[in-house]
């Protein structure tokens, strides 16, 4: 196991990609907290089966990423643990899907609200405690949308390339007290997400794909796995386009 005893923080884990790495982090060892807006019968009842499956901890946190008040007592929580923490996992976020002139100014502040501010300021707040321990990795879910250009994708796309920006930064900031950052750039996946566009996009983008389909979330996942544990442990900086060969 890749991860074993390790403690993890990932976001946005109550579905989509994030309920994928809740699985895969746990079956390479990871103990986790798994963080999520809202709790529900049916979240618990997935971290319970999952922290049973694998002989893990798994403790949910609450908290909307836009609340900051509520952003410092998850902090707290996590922090009063008093445990390492190993690996940040950013990855929550929303889309949004509209041609540049139909645009409109409140869509695109809360883009970059759930995709870049709450996740630029939460990695500040855990980088604090990973400075402490001089190691860490932070992994930043971003998308392909922040190179390819496409259209209706020029504020989703803007929020996610403001990330990728964001992680080289603070991975040649990080580096020398032992942390590194890099993101993930998933092409069109198989989660919820996928139902906000419109069906002829998804077609013509699995079509351009060298593997002529979609990704499954649990490949974006043991994507995730590999730059939070050691094997990439020389790897900071980068991001890695898992988009199945889109062009």
């Amino acid at each position: 196991m890749l991860l074993k005893n390790k403690n993890v923080i990932i976001t946005g884990t109550a579905r989509g990609m994030g309920k994928a790495m809740l699985t895969e982090f746990a079956k390479n060892g990871a103990n986790i907290w798994a963080c999520a807006r809202k709790e529900t019968p049916e979240f618990l009842k997935n971290i319970s089966e999952i922290s049973k499956e694998y002989n893990v901890e798994i403790k949910p946190i609450f908290f909307d990423l836009t609340d900051l008040t509520a952003m410092k007592s998850a902090i707290i929580q996590i922090r009063n643990e008093k445990k390492n923490i190993d690996a940040l996992i950013n990855n929550a976020g929303i889309t949004y899907n509209a041609l540049f002139a139909m645009s409109d100014s409140e869509n695109l502040k809360k883009q970059f609200d759930v995709n870049f501010f709450s996740l630029f300021t939460f990695t500040q707040y855990i980088v604090k405690i990973m400075s402490r321990q001089k190691y860490g990795s932070i992994v930043n879910i971003a998308s392909s949308a922040a190179f390819d250009g496409n259209p209706g994708k020029s504020v989703y796309g803007a929020s996610k390339a403001a990330v990728v920006a964001m992680t080289k930064s603070i991975a040649a900031e990080l580096g020398e007290i032992g942390i590194r950052a890099n993101c993930i750039a998933p092409g069109v996946t198989d989660t919820d997400m996928i139902d906000t566009m419109p069906k002829h996009i998804v077609e013509d983008a699995v079509n351009h794909t060298d593997l002529l389909r979609i990704a499954k979330p649990s490949e974006i996942a043991t994507t995730a796995v590999f730059l939070a544990s050691d094997l990439s442990s020389y790897v900071t900086g980068q991001t890695i386009i898992v988009s199945g060969g889109l062009k």
